[in-house]
């Protein structure tokens, strides 16, 4: 079955856009007219045709984790219901609301309906389905325990849009009172300043080096704004590329981890997700090899990834998973611990799963006291500078006050 886009005029004369699923375009135009609806326009859609039209594609269109994780559940609910994969893909091309995942699972339906496995035909969209949820599935099929792995998957999906969501919600507060306070401090010197300047000017009196620093500020702001606008997007821009560059990203790592406060939360999101993810792998029968080559690509900092790769080494070659974790200095020594332990005692995947849920709560707690960290500094901020324009303002104004008494 395939999805076809159409364009129609209903029965009132007003023009309605829809999609419909059906084997080829008669029994799509069919069922279009069944609903009373006359064709003007009537489409095939396919994954290629979506990336053509990406410029006019609707901002909900994208598939997000949330998506994502919803589709997996209910996959693995009709996989326990004994219904078949081409069956459950039916049913969830038709419960899902997302046009571009819509039309992803009606392509994936008709590979596997033409005897592709399901891991195959989802590796054909990696930038819906990642490595970690394709090997999962491949590890599922071929243990025969696909629904209990979807299941997992669908867990570990909502586990990591609730830590996504947490960051977020953590670093809004902070964001909005940087904007806020940029702007409302950018018009006092663009707007507040340049007035009281022409005060100072008339007083013909030499002036504090403080007033003529926001004089000075205030003056280059209104003549050479563009310089500050060019000069910020300049900046952005040459950051974001020179962290792209190997050595780029390996001092901008260095320096998230020296930093108090992002640098432990960094450390702790890291560590959880390695040791979740392991733990999940691990669990669904994805050989160790294999599942730490599909960990390392989800560790962000560059020099715990270095770490992480080098136990994948270290393992192929007989020897410990903990050796060079320890010699990165980069994971707790209570994580590297439990590992240990359970690499010793044969549970390892237990263990892991006991400090990932450990980190993730010491996560959560991070980032609920983030917020009330950084306001108290930055309403300080906020105060000293707005402290030095008052002061810079006010002093030559009641030196002029005392002259004139």
């Amino acid at each position: 079955m395939a999805i076809y886009s159409y364009k129609g005029i209903d029965k009132t004369g007003k023009e309605v856009k829809g999609s419909v699923s059906a084997e080829n375009l008669s029994p799509a135009k069919a069922r279009v007219k069944a609903m009373g609806i006359m064709l003007i326009e009537i489409n095939e859609q396919t994954s290629t045709s979506m990336k053509k039209n990406a410029a006019g594609l609707s901002f909900g269109s994208a598939v997000s984790i949330a998506d994502l994780s919803l589709m997996t559940r209910q996959l693995a609910t009709l996989l326990r219901a004994k219904i078949q994969v081409v069956e459950a893909f039916t049913a969830l091309v038709d419960q899902t609301d997302n046009q571009r995942l819509k039309i992803t699972l009606s392509e994936i339906r008709q590979k596997v309906n033409e005897g592709s496995s399901l891991a195959k035909a989802l590796s054909d969209y990696p930038k819906i389905f990642d490595n970690v949820y394709v090997n999962m599935v491949d590890a599922g099929e071929t243990s025969g325990t696909l629904e209990v792995v979807l299941l997992k998957l669908a867990d570990f999906t909502e586990s990591q849009l609730q830590l996504r969501n947490k960051i977020k919600g953590a670093m809004t507060y902070p964001v909005v009172m940087m904007c806020a306070g940029g702007f409302m401090i950018g018009i006092i010197f663009v707007v507040v300043i340049p007035k009281i300047t022409k005060i100072f000017v008339n007083m013909k009196k030499e002036l504090p080096i403080q007033t003529k620093i926001c004089i000075w500020i205030s003056n280059f702001l209104l003549n050479y704004w563009w310089a500050v606008l060019i000069g910020g997007i300049g900046a952005i821009v040459f950051t974001k590329k020179y962290i792209k560059t190997e050595k780029g990203r390996s001092q901008y790592d260095t320096l998230v981890l020296k930093l108090p406060i992002v640098g432990e939360i960094v450390t702790m999101i890291n560590v959880s997700r390695f040791c979740s993810t392991l733990a999940t792998l691990l669990q669904s029968g994805v050989p160790i090899l294999a599942s730490m080559k599909i960990v390392s690509n989800l560790v962000s900092n560059v020099h715990m990834k270095r770490a992480v790769d080098e136990a994948r080494i270290s393992i192929s070659e007989g020897s410990s998973i903990t050796g060079p974790l320890i010699k990165s200095q980069l994971f707790p020594s209570m994580v590297t611990h439990m590992i240990k332990l359970g690499e010793k005692s044969g549970e390892l995947e237990p263990m892991l799963k006991i400090v990932s849920e450990n980190y993730e709560d010491q996560v959560n707690t991070k980032l609920s006291g983030l917020t009330s960290v950084l306001e108290p500094i930055m309403m300080v901020i906020m105060g000293m500078v707005v402290a030095f324009i008052v002061f810079s303002v006010v002093v030559p104004l009641i030196d002029a006050n005392s002259l004139h008494k």
